[in-house]
């Protein structure tokens, strides 16, 4: 499973690291799952919002992902940079689109959720977002659920920042089963809360 993860100015650091912890260790655990950290354009570094710098591995259009996963970040200040600045420029709403119509299952974390509703992903379709981007997310045509992990197939959605460690989780057990899972959670010391909502509910 080739998990990317799409950086940009402005993103939440744990948004996109947390998860990216999740992935690396249930590798190390037997899983058949790379991460990367890619940018839509070539660039050298990305600022995240708290100041860390992180050179990403690729560009999003070298990578073939079988998850897509879009951090938050920004949303509620428009002059920084992050996820508001990105849903306005709209190129990478534009890619989740296309990587989404090529097969990709595609993720968000906290407001990146705005991202996939700009990409069209989310319409009529349950989706969670950070609690300060709620109010937005109703009022596109995605059907907004009270869950810290909303998964519906080939899309999902949580709620905000640490919620990301959840949906990294939970894909791992979806994917490789609750024993590589557990092996990660025990390793990270971090226990999931249990709060996933799927289309299976």
């Amino acid at each position: 499973m080739n998990v990317v993860i799409l950086l940009f100015d402005g993103f939440d650091e744990l948004d996109a690291i947390g998860p990216f912890e999740v992935f690396q260790n249930a590798a190390r655990a037997g899983a058949a799952v790379e991460s990367t950290l890619c940018t839509l354009d070539a660039v050298e570094s990305v600022t995240a919002s708290h100041g860390l710098r992180v050179e990403p591995d690729a560009v999003l259009a070298d990578t073939d992902p079988d998850l897509l996963l879009v951090p938050g970040g920004g949303w509620t200040d428009p002059d920084s940079p992050g996820v508001r600045r990105e849903y306005d420029h709209g190129g990478i709403p534009d890619a989740v689109a296309n990587a989404h119509w090529d097969g990709a299952t595609v993720a968000s974390v906290c407001t990146g959720a705005m991202l996939l509703s700009r990409a069209g992903v989310l319409d009529g379709r349950p989706a969670a977002t950070h609690a300060a981007a709620e109010d937005d997310l109703r009022a596109t045509s995605a059907d907004v659920r009270d869950a810290r992990v909303v998964d519906d197939d080939d899309v999902l959605t949580c709620g905000g920042v640490t919620s990301g460690l959840d949906l990294a989780v939970h894909v791992v057990a979806r994917e490789f089963g609750s024993e590589i899972a557990a092996h990660v959670t025990s390793e990270m010391e971090y226990e999931p809360s249990g709060d996933v909502l799927s289309n299976d509910d």
